[in-house]
Formats: structure tokens, sequence, C-alpha cells
């Protein structure tokens, strides 16, 4: 059956055991920041002041993620994690109960901030998992797990959302917030509980002499500058999208256009991990890159909120095997000492691009219409391509202990 090579994954020893608390957590994290923006909202009837504190809570989780999971890769997740989570649960506590008491906007602000530093990074947590678990001896099926990783990624952020939009519209706001830490730190404890599939920690005075663990290499900044691409393009098109829609008097229909477009990008994930290919990783990333900028080119002769949904099939179908692509090329770049770390800088890459181009792509709308908004997106695809051109030589050198004829080595 098709699906047989993820039932082997997830019958590896261990591997379900992480996996599934790992997943559960996530769509905790990815209903925060809309938790925090209808928590805010409810109490002060201001968007702006809503605005602020969800800006707050991603400035710092973009800003403290990396500094985590460097502290993860030196003592280990489960010594990190249980910590970490306490003092999500305390900052979710502070921020509820400030909204509560009609706190000013720079304590919310602050309240904000607080949960933001301490989200736990569930994702990279499981994504060195996978690694560690299969570099010895599977790696050839690194990609198929990542793609798993990659379906539960985009899984979370289809559930996540719509819970907490189900609760604010029940006029219970502060019940999405309180739920998603509790699925946050309840999935997180139970990964932490699972010692054995957790990677051993890296102390510098552990790794042999030699053996480069910067991340300050070449090859990491081209991910880095992918990951920073992506997430422009993520924020141009959610509000372009929804410009688009408005211009042509469908307001409806921007969110089947958005979901349409999610489940298009899950099944090609999910039809991405099932192969293994051939061709070079960073032959495949080329292509990827290219015909999503074939794709972003082909939304600005778009007429109609149909003809738009059917581009954003193509779109959204390109993006998941670029994350899986992110992920096995980061894995076999970087030193397993500082691979938390790099997943984590890749996500607030990603995360930066994202809360830059939503600005950007307003300014765009508001001078030149939807269509401008779409060719930021153009844009940042197009660098994308030219970044994957770049790369073609960088990121094909395989990690120590990879052979050129093994998948994950690209």
């Amino acid at each position: 059956m098709p699906s047989a090579n993820y039932r082997s994954l997830l019958r590896a020893p261990g591997a379900a055991a992480f996996f599934l608390p790992a997943s559960l957590g996530r769509v905790g994290v990815a209903m925060t920041s809309l938790s925090i923006v209808w928590l805010v909202h409810g109490h002060t009837g201001s968007f702006a002041t809503a605005g602020l504190v969800s800006g707050s809570f991603a400035v710092t989780d973009a800003l403290v993620a990396p500094q985590l999971a460097r502290l993860v890769d030196r003592f280990g997740q489960t010594r990190v994690l249980p910590p970490a989570l306490l003092a999500h649960a305390a900052a979710v506590a502070v921020l509820v109960a400030l909204v509560t008491v009609d706190a000013s906007d720079a304590l919310l602000a602050l309240g904000g901030a607080l949960t933001g530093a301490t989200v736990p990074q569930l994702a990279a947590m499981s994504a060195a998992r996978w690694a560690a678990l299969l570099r010895t001896g599977r790696a050839a099926e690194l990609p198929t797990a990542f793609a798993l990783e990659s379906i539960s990624n985009a899984v979370g952020y289809l559930v996540g959302p719509v819970l907490v939009s189900v609760l604010a519209a029940a006029g219970r706001p502060a019940a999405g917030t309180v739920l998603a830490a509790a699925l946050s730190v309840g999935g997180g404890l139970a990964l932490a509980a699972q010692r054995g599939s957790a990677p051993p920690p890296a102390a510098a005075s552990a790794v042999p002499a030699g053996e480069d663990r910067s991340l300050l290499r070449a090859p990491v900044l081209v991910l880095m500058g992918l990951n920073l691409g992506i997430g422009v393009f993520f924020g141009a098109m959610q509000v372009s999208v929804t410009a688009f829609v408005v211009e042509h008097g469908a307001p409806g229909a921007a969110a089947p256009i958005f979901a349409v477009s999610s489940c298009s990008g899950v099944l090609a994930g999910w039809l991405y991990g099932l192969r293994r290919r051939r061709v070079a990783l960073p032959v495949q990333l080329l292509v990827a890159s290219s015909v999503l900028t074939l794709g972003t080119l082909l939304l600005l002769p778009a007429g109609s909120a149909f003809g738009l949904g059917l581009v954003m099939v193509l779109t959204g179908a390109t993006i998941q095997p670029l994350l899986v692509l992110f992920s096995v090329l980061t894995e076999s770049t970087v030193h397993p000492a500082v691979l938390t770390q790099a997943f984590s800088w890749l996500g607030s890459a990603s995360a930066a691009g994202t809360a830059a181009a939503a600005a950007a792509a307003g300014w765009a709308i508001d001078a030149v219409g939807a269509r401008g908004g779409f060719a930021l997106a153009a844009v940042a695809a197009g660098t994308m391509t030219l970044q994957s051109l770049a790369g073609l030589r960088l990121l094909r050198a395989p990690k120590r202990g990879l052979t050129p004829a093994d998948p994950a080595a690209g």
C-alpha cells in the first residue's frame, strides 16, 4: 500500500511514542498566536492592541527560539524541555491575568513577549529525533520522515486556527489561549518523557577536534535565505489573497481558497515522501522553486476567485516538498551537535520573512491593488530559484558519514 513507508517509520523503536505527542503539541503551538489576537481583542475591543501583543509574541518567538534550541543541543531535550514548558505555562497564565485585569498596552505587550519567548520548539525537537533515529543505517528514509513532519505541521496549522476560531465565535476567547497552552505543554511533557529516542547531549568537550559545528557556513546561509524567501511568500500571499477576493466582491472565497491550497500541499507532501528519487536533492530544490516561481507568476493575470484557486493548487502543492527538502538538506549539511539550533534558525528566518512581507504587501496592495502583493510573492519565489541555482554546488557536498550514493546526501 502507498502508506507502507510511513507505517514502517512509525514502527521504528520509539518513533510513534515521540512523533504523536509532538504532533499534538504543535497543534497548540499553531493555535497560540491567533488565540492571543482573539483573547486581547475580546477584552479590549481593539485590533491595534491585539496586533501589538501578537507582534510582541512573534518577535520574541523568532529571537529566543534558536537560543532555546542551543540549550537543547548542549544539555539534551529531556533536561531543557520540562522547565521550558513550565515557563510557557506561567507566561500564558500571566498574559491571561493581565488581560482580565485590563492592564495597560505596555504590560500586555510584555505578557505577549514572555509567551513568545517560551514557546516550545517541538517541531525542531521532533525532527532532530528522526535524524538521530535514522542517521545510522536508515538515512535513505530521512526524506520520508521529514515529509511526515511537514504533513504533521501542515495539519496542525489547519486544525489549530479552526479550534481557536470556534471557541472565539462561542464567546470564549480565553478558552482558546488556555487550550493552546494545554496542548503545547501536554504534548511537550509527553515528548520529554520519551528519553530513549532523544538525541544525546552534545557538549563541546564531546566533539572531536577538527569537526565543524559552526552554522556560519555558506550552505547554511543559503538555506536560511531560502527559508526567509518562503516566509516572504507566505506573508505576501496571506494578505494578497484576502485583498484579491475583496476586490472581486467575493470575500467568502478566501477561506475555501486557503483550504484548497493547504490540502493540495498536504497531499503533495504525502506523495513526495513515498518515493525515493535518484535526482540529487539540490536539483530537486531548483526544480521545486522554479515551479513555485511559475505558479506565482500565473497569479498575476488571474481574473476571478475561481481562477485564483486553481493556480493556488499548484503553488500549494509545491510548498510541502520544498519544506521537506529544506529539512533534509539541513540535516545533511550541519553537524548533529547543532541540528536543533539549525532547524530553529531556519524557522526564525521564515517567521521574519512572513512578518516583513505582511507589512510590505499591505503597502503594495494599497498602491496598486492585490497584484502588487502577488508581485512581491513572485519576487520572493524568483529569488528562491536564484538561491537554489547558487546552491547546486554548495549543497551538493555530503556531510561526514553520508556517501554520495545515499539519497539523504543529495
